[in-house]
């Protein structure tokens, strides 16, 4: 699970930098303006959010089984 561990964790941090970042570029006015754009950033957001805990907590049970 470890190294499956931060796949997840890496997956999750390329999620949440998507969720920050195209909502950052509506703002700036770079891509236009979408309720469904947002809900997307949204939900790459916490989807990312959910998947780097589930990585890191399966990392640190591998560690508290050894």
């Amino acid at each position: 699970m470890k190294a499956q561990g931060f796949q997840y964790i890496l997956l999750g941090f390329v999620l949440v930098v998507i969720g920050a970042v195209v909502p950052f570029l509506m703002v700036l006015q770079v891509i236009a303006l979408s309720f469904w754009l947002s809900i997307l950033g949204y939900s790459a957001s916490v989807i990312g959010l959910f998947l780097g805990m589930f990585g890191a907590f399966g990392i640190s049970q591998d560690e508290l089984d050894k």
